[in-house]
């Protein structure tokens, strides 16, 4: 397997969609095998599990001529019973972690999603370094659990605050907001 080198440029912008192509798909495992297996070391091997089967993936492509050109973040959701909802696996490339809104905005697309499918509950289990983020986007925390010997807070989404999106396919198109990267 020939190792890619990743850099961040400034593209002219993200699209935030429910994965609907082999491309979009293939990127999204990719991503996440290089964030969840070689990065954080959360899993030995391979990170999917028989979530993956009944899950909707959702994706953050960056753009080149504004056509799509890698996936850059990822996400997946699941009704786990009726109108329970959960998210998971929210992974962004680390080469694009400084453009600030792409997991924000995917988590905002997999909420949205869930609730025009008539989630009346949306939780996820969030590594401990993204409490920050997801307090900012009107969660608040349940419980604190180790999942995979990583240390992770259970969260609630605040329904009200996410209006139903009936077409994730369709999704959004971002505009990039840099931030500092850190150091």
């Amino acid at each position: 397997m020939i190792e890619v080198e990743h850099r961040q440029f400034n593209c002219p912008g993200y699209y935030v969609r429910a994965a609907s192509t082999r491309f979009e798909a293939e990127g999204a495992a990719r991503l996440r095998h290089r964030v969840f297996v070689r990065e954080q070391g959360i899993f030995p091997r391979d990170d999917r599990d028989d979530i993956d089967l009944i899950a909707t993936h959702l994706v953050a492509l960056s753009t080149y001529a504004h056509e799509a050109d890698e996936v850059v973040g990822t996400v997946r959701l699941h009704e786990e019973t009726p109108r329970l909802w959960w998210g998971s696996r929210l992974a962004v490339d680390s080469d694009f972690r400084a453009v600030g809104r792409l997991g924000a905005e995917l988590i905002r697309l997999a909420v949205c999603s869930a609730n025009a499918r008539g989630c009346d509950r949306f939780l996820a289990h969030v590594q401990m370094q993204n409490v920050p983020l997801f307090r900012r986007l009107h969660w608040r925390p349940l419980e604190t659990v180790t999942i995979h010997g990583t240390e992770h807070m259970r969260m609630e989404a605040a329904l009200d605050r996410y209006p139903p999106c009936a077409d994730p396919v369709a999704g959004w198109y971002l505009r990039p907001r840099l931030r500092a990267p850190q150091r």
